[in-house]
């Protein structure tokens, strides 16, 4: 295998460089979606890319706008030159932006609906999700010259005419779930939220149907997910024998270098934040190492020449999602956080404290932080750990993301009530006096989100002002493709179908300066108080 990082995409010289690839082009755009690494929520280029060396994402000596290191639509521009290098070579898209864009979906820098990257990209196969199980089939389907067909976790692209002998040969009417077209959408924006509601509800219910969309000259067909990855499927994968430096052509990654000494522990959640595209990428149902798995790659890092003695985090989407399960089994809605934790999620406290104790005990070991976000309710009832990581696992403050104060925008976000951030203040009030230590938090809030308003940003000062918190870390909603939420801003309209308010460019720059002047005010008084003393 061959890996081109980040190659030019003026035209295809790039991807000539090691030669005819035995079985196929497998194109990615990266960890991000290069428009949200392109572009802020309001549209202006970033210039600094944290995955490119030393987060310049300009290639020198050429006029900017067509410079980018990683193109607009990264996915489509590298598809169409693989394909233009070697015309007879398979193209198999993946990762985060062909995952969330393999259906129509929404691009906020053109500020409209575009069809899959799979048909724009003219490429032979989508693997979406995390894929290690759906891309070695594909590869073996490749090396044995059979059809990329009915692969499970992958979207393939159809004529009119394939698709009809598709339906004939394989799957009935009862076998396929149809989303609005995109023809559809375009004429009535409302089906752009049905059709994201069906997946979503498709996605959380692991349904073995067929997912079927109508593009504009052709068919998209999603095959049923992949079924997690196990405990020993996922320690199989992390035993492998990868890398933890950057590619050697990457140069100073910054990305790298918050990451280097960090630890996945867990991946997928079920927590299903209507803003949030972990469950529709990685799945409803969070998958755990064993503890053993992740204390050797714990003394793998250790091993390092450069391991300053700090395990930065033991984390993944959501770090206390760890050992999780479900009592019965599962269920069609995996929606275990909302509107509460459900009474059939069992969270194992014990175990995640056992695996905290295992990396303590290394010795070149000197700090184990988890860094990674962390759910308040879950922390609720596991006191025992959120005692012991406000101890000694907090990397200067905590983080946690209540997102808003207010109940009827969180319910929008699909996030716990407001009076969950309360009880969790109040408990760390008390942890804070046990341990005769000051206990820092950091709240994560989304300003502009749909269903928001002015009023909603003043209230929301109010509340964390009452609990004592600053708010120092904040952004405006982004409507970036695969959530609900954005669904929600081009229809207008909530989950539920109902008209909701939704802010203008204008009024989520007032939102934003409410939260702005009411804390950065405050900040800046607190500094200069703190200059003042001796």
């Amino acid at each position: 295998m061959a890996i081109l990082p980040q190659p030019r995409h003026h035209n295809s010289a790039d991807f000539l460089e090691f030669g005819k690839p035995r079985l196929f082009f497998g194109v990615t755009s990266g960890n991000l979606d290069s428009i949200v690494a392109n572009y802020t929520g309001n549209g202006k280029v970033r210039d600094f890319d944290a995955y490119s060396a030393n987060g310049n994402p300009w290639w020198p000596g050429e006029a900017k706008k067509a410079n980018r290191k990683r193109p607009d639509r990264a996915t489509i521009v590298y598809a169409n030159l693989a394909r233009a290098a070697y015309t007879d070579v398979p193209v198999i898209l993946g990762g985060v932006e062909a995952s969330l864009r393999r259906f129509v979906h929404y691009d906020y820098k053109q500020q409209k609906l575009r069809g899959s990257v799979l048909t724009d990209g003219k490429a032979d196969l989508l693997a979406y999700g995390m894929a290690e199980k759906a891309i070695v089939e594909a590869a073996l389907a490749i090396k044995e010259k059979k059809n990329l067909t009915g692969i499970n976790g992958t979207c393939e692209r159809m004529t009119e005419q394939a698709f009809r002998e598709f339906t004939n040969q394989h799957a009935g009417e009862d076998e396929m779930i149809i989303l609005p077209s995109w023809e559809d959408i375009q004429r009535d924006r409302s089906l752009f939220l049905d059709a994201e509601l069906m997946i979503d509800k498709h996605a959380r219910s692991r349904s073995s149907k067929i997912l079927v969309q109508k593009q504009q000259t052709s068919w998209l067909i999603q095959h049923p997910p992949v079924k997690p990855l196990t405990e020993e499927d996922l320690d199989k994968l992390y035993n492998l024998p990868f890398t933890r430096t950057p590619h050697p052509r990457a140069g100073n990654i910054p990305a790298y270098q918050m990451i280097r000494d960090s630890i996945t522990i867990v991946r997928g959640c079920s927590g299903n934040c209507s803003f949030c595209a972990i469950t529709r990428h990685q799945g409803p149902t969070p998958s755990s190492r064993s503890r053993g798995s992740i204390l050797q790659e714990a003394k793998r890092i250790c091993a390092m020449d450069d391991f300053g003695g700090t395990i930065s985090d033991l984390g993944g989407p959501t770090a206390n999602l760890f050992a999780t399960y479900c009592k019965i089994g599962g269920c069609k809605k995996h929606d275990c956080l909302f509107p509460k934790v459900c009474e059939h999620l069992e969270v194992n406290e014990k175990e995640m404290l056992l695996l905290l104790e295992d990396v303590v005990s290394l010795e070149e070991v000197k700090h184990v932080f988890i860094s990674s976000g962390l759910r308040m309710e879950l922390l609720l009832k596991t006191p025992k750990l959120m005692k012991k990581l406000l101890a000694s696992h907090t990397p200067g403050s905590l983080k946690i993301a209540p997102e808003h104060t207010e109940d009827g925008v969180l319910e929008i976000m699909h996030k716990e009530p407001h009076e969950v951030l309360c009880n969790f203040v109040n408990s760390c009030k008390k942890i804070e006096k046990a341990l005769k230590k000051k206990v820092h938090l950091t709240p994560y809030i989304i300003t502009g989100h749909p269903g928001s308003s002015e009023k909603s940003a003043l209230n929301l000062v109010k509340k964390m002002k009452r609990l004592g918190l600053t708010v120092r870390q904040f952004q405006d909603f982004t409507p970036t493709p695969g959530t609900l939420s954005t669904a929600m801003f081009v229809s207008q309209l909530d989950s539920k179908g109902r008209c909701i308010h939704m802010p203008s460019p204008a009024e989520k720059l007032r939102q934003r300066k409410i939260i702005e002047q009411a804390f950065h005010k405050r900040n800046a008084k607190r500094r200069a108080k703190h200059k003042k003393r001796p």
